[in-house]
């Protein structure tokens, strides 16, 4: 081999693609188990996308509502301009009418027998954050004191009632999945100050009537867990069993007219990643979704190595063959990994020591990929690199 070829070989470390802070920290891509039949990605997986970044808001008080984080859908700021993406709950064969509920001291104002309200914009699966107020001034009992109603996807309610000294049946309780689930406490603030509501909510999932997924419902009152990923069982309602069903994939978001002045702020929502049973591409996957992830996963991989050179391509290349075992790519490693070993043979002890880290590095590689069953764990160059490694101490931890 001409000496410019050896030197291209052996030039790994200036030629070592940047790597995540988490893979750094680990020395290797080849680190964790790798990928199986339901999940495409291996353990700590260095080519698995970061999270995005989001700006974290401010956490609201009693008295003064805090802000959003970066990536949150405004609802209801306190404006009257954000209260044209409201509208009135009109039928389905009904025209569409403008709300009829008031903005008053940044708050949107329920007017009794007004009617519903509901979102122009409709949305599925979400983190929602709503903040309401029952009147100071309290009047009625039971049912009949500061009645509200958060409707997800217009069908789901979580209640919205004054229950501070006020009982009442208990899945009718405040913060309750309405004929469904009581919450596992009473968190409220006194009337007239307003309440923090933060829900997770996941729409039931079917495919045609087999149920996937039932959905799920966690509810957070002023800090206090008052739903813990309670299953859903159909929509609820008033006086009737819920009765379990195909959900829409999107549907607005109501508050309801109960016939008493409570106030809401503050309301947004960040929309949820779909899950593996809806098409997701992360989790516990299906056989084939898993086998689909993979196959794209090492064409990036391979179209990133095609980028690079030498050791490095290989390495890369190596790593793709964890997620997809393509016959090309395949042939292509073992070629290079005979070439790289015949020459590390050659090279004095002296020389060898320069390129301790990278004949490690190759070896961590060649040994993943026979514990992954890609290679045969007699591989010829993986052996004699073994050989070499041995040889020189270099498998042993010295002080």
């Amino acid at each position: 081999m001409k000496l410019h070829s050896v030197c291209l070989l052996l030039g790994f470390a200036s030629l070592l693609p940047s790597l995540s802070p988490a893979a750094q920290s680990t020395g290797s891509p080849f680190y964790g188990d790798a990928p199986d039949r339901h999940h495409p990605w291996s353990i700590h997986d260095q080519n698995r996308p970061q999270p995005k970044r989001v700006e974290p808001g401010t956490f609201s008080s009693a008295t003064q509502p805090g802000t959003p984080p970066s990536d949150a859908i405004i609802l209801f700021d306190g404006t009257s301009a954000s209260l044209e993406k409201w509208e009135a709950d009109t039928k389905a064969d009904a025209p569409r009418a403008p709300s009829k509920w008031i903005v008053k001291d940044g708050a949107m104002e329920c007017v009794p027998k007004a009617g519903y309200v509901r979102t122009k914009e409709q949305f599925g699966d979400c983190q929602l954050h709503v903040e309401w107020a029952a009147p100071k001034n309290v009047q009625g009992d039971s049912q009949g004191r500061g009645n509200s109603g958060i409707f997800l996807m217009g069908l789901v309610e979580v209640q919205v009632l004054d229950n501070y000294n006020n009982p009442t049946y208990a899945d009718g309780f405040a913060a309750s999945v309405y004929g469904i689930n009581p919450p596992l406490a009473n968190a409220l603030h006194a009337p007239g100050e307003y309440q923090m509501i933060d829900i997770i909510f996941r729409r039931p999932v079917y495919e045609g009537t087999k149920v996937l997924d039932p959905g799920y419902l966690t509810v957070f009152c002023n800090g206090v867990l008052v739903q813990d990923h309670t299953p859903l069982e159909g929509p609820g309602g008033h006086q009737k069993r819920s009765v379990t069903g195909p959900f829409p994939a999107q549907g607005p978001l109501k508050l309801q007219d109960h016939g008493n002045p409570v106030r809401f702020r503050n309301i947004w929502y960040r929309p949820l990643p779909a899950r593996s049973v809806e098409g997701g591409t992360d989790g516990f996957l299906t056989a084939e979704a898993t086998t689909l992830k993979r196959k794209g996963i090492a064409a990036t991989v391979r179209a990133d190595a095609a980028k690079l050179s030498g050791t490095a391509q290989m390495l890369r290349l190596a790593e793709s063959l964890v997620y997809e075992d393509e016959a090309a790519t395949h042939a292509q490693v073992e070629k290079f990994a005979t070439t790289y070993a015949a020459n590390i043979q050659t090279l004095a002890s002296t020389e060898r020591a320069a390129k301790k880290n990278e004949v490690q590095s190759v070896v961590r590689a060649l040994q993943y990929l026979g514990k992954s069953a890609v290679l045969p764990t007699t591989f010829g160059p993986r052996t004699t690199l073994e050989s070499v490694v041995k040889a020189e101490g270099w498998d042993k931890n010295k002080k």
